[in-house]
């Protein structure tokens, strides 16, 4: 730990929640396999006051991705599933209405063309994987694959998490605790939790709308559809907190996240997830078109995000991948560096000038301490 650096990043966390502007924080990051910030502030619960500590357990909304495309590139690696396989090689049914030709590349830059959530899916649907799959699987697509891109914000996971499934055999979530949590020693990161760690879990709450942000794309209402619980609710909910939903649903610690990012940029106490020669594969640049659901151009790589417009969060240095959530948690790692960072929270906020959001800060400041820049 680098007791000095870590001592200056907390009053900025408590500068945050002090201000009103967030209500709980966490945040880990290491370098060279080594965790040296390890910090938090803030309540998890504001309805009881029960505080953030090291071990509070947030949801991190599409900061999950990383780790289902950190699946799929480890399934690469072993010469199990190829980038330009069809998805529909190892999930048969998935090759209905026209969707033949979607390839696992295509579904990791969001250019398969099936970003809509099956129509009428409800939360509780969610919960229930072979209703989603199913579902999924009938759904048409929406522009020819790999000649467009839009956000698959929930179906990109259910995709690539029955090809896990498929393709390995076990379903998505113990997957990653066998392949991912247990070399890593952690018991911090899940995709529907046990009920033993329901204490340990934050309370979401959301932050009022930001006035005169650019306009969402013109399938954001199908990608991302509205719920009337609003998504601080429908994630606060126990069901869907229990439930494996790979693309959204990650429940975990700043400190799990960090330490992930770091086996594939390092080795972790011996273990490395991804070889160098895989993770140059992971992050080579695929597109940057522009996003029919969320109206942006974003640097993407095989499924990870690129440093750039829209992920001011990971700095300017070109060697970083990684993926932000919705609300503000991020989690990305820095392979000239050998550096990662996860930074989560409890209010679900947004900016519009998004350099000044508390995760920019946060993590500027962090990269500033270490000379990671």
């Amino acid at each position: 730990m680098d007791r000095e650096a870590n001592a200056k990043v907390q009053p900025l966390l408590q500068k945050l929640i002090d201000s009103g502007e967030e209500y709980g924080l966490q945040v880990a990051a290491y370098l060279d396999g080594e965790l040296v910030i390890d910090t938090w502030a803030g309540v998890a619960d504001r309805r009881t006051g029960r505080p953030v500590d090291g071990d509070t357990l947030f949801t991190c909304f599409s900061t999950s991705k990383g780790i289902v495309y950190g699946c799929i590139h480890l399934l690469a690696e072993r010469g199990q599933l190829s980038y330009d396989d069809p998805v529909a090689k190892y999930w048969p049914e998935f090759a209905a209405r026209g969707k033949e030709r979607v390839t696992i590349g295509h579904v990791l830059a969001d250019q398969a063309g099936v970003p809509q959530v099956p129509a009428g899916a409800t939360p509780q649907d969610y919960c229930n994987w072979n209703y989603m799959c199913s579902a999924i699987a009938d759904q048409p697509l929406l522009w020819e694959p790999g000649k467009g891109v839009g956000y698959h914000g929930l179906t990109m996971g259910w995709i690539l998490g029955e090809v896990v499934r498929r393709v390995d055999g076990r379903p998505f979530a113990q997957f990653v605790q066998e392949e991912i949590c247990a070399p890593l020693r952690m018991r911090e990161l899940y995709f529907g939790i046990p009920d033993e760690v329901e204490d340990r879990v934050a309370w979401l709450e959301a932050a009022p709308p930001v006035e005169g942000g650019a306009a969402p794309g013109p399938l954001a209402s199908l990608a991302i559809p509205p719920h009337s619980e609003g998504m601080d609710g429908v994630f606060n909910r126990p069901d869907v907190r229990r439930a494996c939903i790979p693309a959204a649903g990650g429940i975990v610690t700043a400190r799990a996240l960090a330490r992930y990012y770091a086996s594939l940029v390092s080795e972790v106490d011996g273990f490395r997830l991804l070889p160098a020669s895989r993770v140059a594969i992971a992050t080579e640049f695929q597109t940057d078109d522009l996003d029919q659901v969320l109206n942006a151009r974003i640097r993407r790589a095989r499924g990870f995000w690129l440093a750039g417009p829209c992920m001011e969060e990971l700095g300017t240095a070109p060697a970083s991948f990684g993926h932000d959530g919705a609300g503000g948690s991020v989690a990305y790692a820095d392979y000239q560096h050998r550096f990662s960072i996860g930074f989560v929270k409890t209010r679900m906020a947004a900016k519009l000038d998004p350099t000044t959001t508390a995760s920019c800060q946060v993590c500027g400041l962090i990269r500033q301490l270490l000379g990671v820049e």
